[in-house]
């Protein structure tokens, strides 16, 4: 089996923090005229706002992730509502962000349950308090090849060897299968464990 270990370095992702801390309305604003469109995300933290700009070697990663986990969810019985990246936010909060993937489990309310963070150069412990501070209950950074599986544990999140949410899942044979070259053989191979 051939492993992809590292991504192309023409589709890194690019980040930017701009400079200085901004209101809610500043931010609201300059969201307003980026007009987000595929590739780019803004998030938005107690005053500082980042973009980033998401190249292929992210976007193939984050929709394998998202097509196994939702086999496994349908296989398993499990009922889902799969959100996507849609923005997650609020202002008494001082929070807006976008996950890779997000999914209600069981049935919708405030937030979806499990979030997915794709890290191609390096996560922020910043994306965690984002979270936290919408209280999602499982957040899953895929960083280095592998995952850090983070549960909500009373208000902060503390790194667990297995998911909360998706105990029987088989992390090890998921990793293996993201970072196989064929997605058609990844999901062979998921597929049929």
């Amino acid at each position: 089996m051939t492993v992809a270990t590292s991504p192309p370095p023409l589709s890194a992702n690019q980040h930017f923090v701009l400079p200085g801390r901004h209101s809610w309305q500043a931010f609201k604003a300059i969201q307003g005229v980026m007009a987000p469109g595929p590739g780019l995300r803004i998030t938005y933290l107690d005053g500082v706002i980042e973009f980033m700009t998401l190249g292929e070697y992210h976007e193939s990663i984050k929709t394998i992730i998202g097509f196994l986990v939702e086999y496994y969810l349908f296989t398993q019985g499990i009922e889902f509502i799969p959100v996507g990246s849609a923005t997650r936010e609020s202002k008494e909060k001082s929070v807006s962000f976008e996950p890779d993937e997000s999914y209600y489990l069981g049935e919708k309310k405030e937030h979806p349950d499990l979030a997915i963070e794709v890290n191609v150069t390096s996560g922020s412990p910043q994306k965690l308090e984002k979270y936290q501070r919408l209280g999602i209950r499982e957040v899953w950074m895929w960083q280095k090849n592998k995952f850090l599986i983070y549960s909500l544990a009373g208000e902060s999140y503390q790194e667990t060897p297995t998911s909360q949410l998706l105990p029987d899942l088989d992390f090890a044979l998921l990793e293996e299968c993201i970072l196989m070259p064929s997605r058609l053989e990844a999901i062979q191979r998921f597929t049929a464990s």
